[in-house]
């Protein structure tokens, strides 16, 4: 028997010391997808993969990912202690989950600061585009899906505008006007606009360099860099894995998205505008008084929440989605409350844990309008 094994690769930045002193390094995990939900939570089921405080994701990633391949290529043989008999596991990645800047990063994405700030499609545009109505409106619209094989060609371009004059601006506009920045190949790419810089440099009481005998020595000097391999196994090793589209298989990481974003931020606001209008008691007496028996919702510490408004955590938030408009009803402008609301069907819609009929919510998923009435 041949089983396929779906895995989740996890990879994030964390502190390697006991002490509140900053170690930082970087650790990849791996979970194997087929467990039921319940069983993906407990720490024996988490496997330890690799990790190093020197070695850069993308190294890491590039262990990985051949790893990976050369066990899904041989096939793994184990036991099976069920049927009592032989099995050969064939793994492969189903996502790689991670915070947004990981993700980013592995999508050879520039992050959220960039004029196309999403790793999944190409929304986005100048300042200048966003801050006017058509270009408001339309980052509320999917753009066109990113695509590897798209990446790669990008970062190609990037390389080949490292080679002409004016490179630093060439390279920037081309990162500016796509989103695509590789942390892989990013040392390379830098050191040959440098060079560039270098020899084009005219020093006093000497002939300048012809532009082919510059473009000739960046040449070699990129072949050297590349140390007998292609620009393909330079860049990142994650856009050509197979059975992976890193664009469409990093999910969103809610926590920071959501929670500790629109929620956070959203919260701030209520709050500002409860204190000057010195409703934050109605709101904590309320708050106190409501019946948590059936709620999802176990941190919802009146005194907690309202004294330490300014420093509440995931949990805080994740709880108060879903009691807000119930709260504030009478107390905030009628636009926050629609937020509010909007908030609370999001909430229910990104953790919704367990789906009984997966038909039926795929059905209800498509009739919720509630997201489009705010954009309109």
């Amino acid at each position: 028997m041949v089983y396929a094994v779906p895995l989740i690769i996890f990879m994030d930045d964390v502190s390697g010391n006991i002490s509140k002193q900053w170690n930082k390094h970087h650790a990849t995990y791996m979970s194997n997808a087929n467990l039921p939900r319940e069983m993906l939570k407990k720490e024996f089921f988490v496997r330890f993969v690799t990790s190093s405080p020197h070695a850069a994701p993308m190294e890491l990633m590039r262990a990985m990912k051949d790893s990976l391949c050369d066990a899904a290529n041989s096939g793994i043989v184990a036991w099976d202690c069920k049927d009592q008999e032989e099995v050969m596991l064939i793994p492969y990645g189903l996502f790689v989950a991670g915070d947004n800047p990981m993700q980013a990063e592995e999508c050879s994405h520039a992050g959220l600061n960039c004029n196309y700030f999403c790793r999944t499609c190409n929304v986005g545009g100048t300042k200048e585009y966003k801050a006017s109505h058509e270009g408001y409106n339309s980052i509320f619209m999917p753009g066109n899906l990113r695509t590897p094989e798209k990446t790669t060609e990008d970062i190609r371009h990037q390389f080949e505008a490292a080679l002409k004059p004016g490179a630093t601006t060439k390279v920037q506009n081309a990162m500016s006007s796509t989103g695509v920045c590789d942390s892989a190949s990013t040392s390379i790419l830098e050191s040959l606009i440098e060079l560039g810089k270098k020899l084009r440099k005219r020093e006093p009481g000497s002939q300048a360099r012809s532009e082919s005998d510059v473009t000739a020595a960046l040449e070699k000097e990129f072949e050297e860099q590349l140390r007998g391999t292609t620009l393909d196994d330079a860049i990142n090793p994650l856009l050509g894995m197979n059975g992976i589209s890193m664009h469409l298989d990093t999910p969103t990481e809610i926590l920071h998205t959501i929670l500790l974003g629109v929620v956070k931020y959203f919260w701030g606001q209520t709050v500002f505008l409860l204190e000057k209008a010195k409703l934050l008691h109605i709101f904590q007496s309320r708050l106190d008084s409501v019946d948590r028996d059936g709620m999802n919702a176990p941190s919802l510490n009146a005194d907690y929440i309202c004294h330490y408004k300014g420093s509440l955590i995931g949990k805080h938030f994740k709880s108060l989605a879903q009691v807000m408009p119930f709260l504030i009803h009478d107390l905030v402008p009628r636009t926050v409350l629609n937020g509010w609301s909007v908030i609370g069907e999001l909430v229910v819609l990104v953790w919704h844990t367990t789906i009984p009929d997966t038909e039926v919510y795929l059905v209800s998923l498509v009739r919720t309008e509630s997201f489009k009435g705010v954009i309109d």
